[in-house]
């Protein structure tokens, strides 16, 4: 039986997600139990021109959102990039979780060889086929930015683990 497109990708973004809503949850219990303020984690960076924190989650969404909107032809919601809290991070995930899940397997599904154009900043588009889009450039980038997010998490104390990582599924 071969994999198909839907399932390589809706379903791990899907639980990778919902994943990052729970390490948010323990960065939350984290910073309560120590007593400070859960908001300086935001700004963290594991080296200076690294991003932050919150630049990490709001990247992994997008890969995320726009790789289920590209494949399906369907729209991507709009994000203000403006998240101040954990609070705004939540919402950020589950309004991406939401559109993630509302669109029908059936759009994805055969899109292996659809022309994808993903826009640079200045410089030339990408150009991919479906296949390639999702296996060589979505989700190594939605990967790398959920590990950054977890090391920074990590690093600042809050007590995760692999079996966090993975999901308990």
């Amino acid at each position: 039986m071969t994999i198909s497109m839907h399932s390589a990708s809706t379903p791990v973004f899907l639980k990778m997600l919902r994943n990052l809503g729970l390490w948010l949850d323990a960065a939350e219990a984290h910073a309560a139990a120590k007593k400070f303020d859960p908001s300086v984690l935001l700004t963290t960076r594991l080296a200076p021109d690294m991003l932050p924190f919150t630049r990490q989650i709001q990247i992994a969404c997008d890969s995320a959102k726009f790789c289920v909107a590209r494949l399906s032809g369907a729209e991507a919601p709009k994000f203000e990039d403006n998240e101040a809290s954990i609070a705004d991070l939540k919402k950020r995930i589950a309004a991406t979780v939401d559109f993630i899940a509302s669109v029908p397997a059936a759009q994805i599904d055969g899109t292996e060889s659809k022309p994808i154009e993903v826009p640079m900043r200045g410089a030339p588009a990408l150009q991919f086929d479906g296949e390639t889009y999702l296996k060589h450039f979505v989700l190594p980038n939605f990967y790398f930015h959920l590990t950054i997010t977890y090391a920074l998490l990590r690093h600042n104390g809050v007590d995760l683990g692999k079996r966090d990582f993975l999901g308990r599924e």
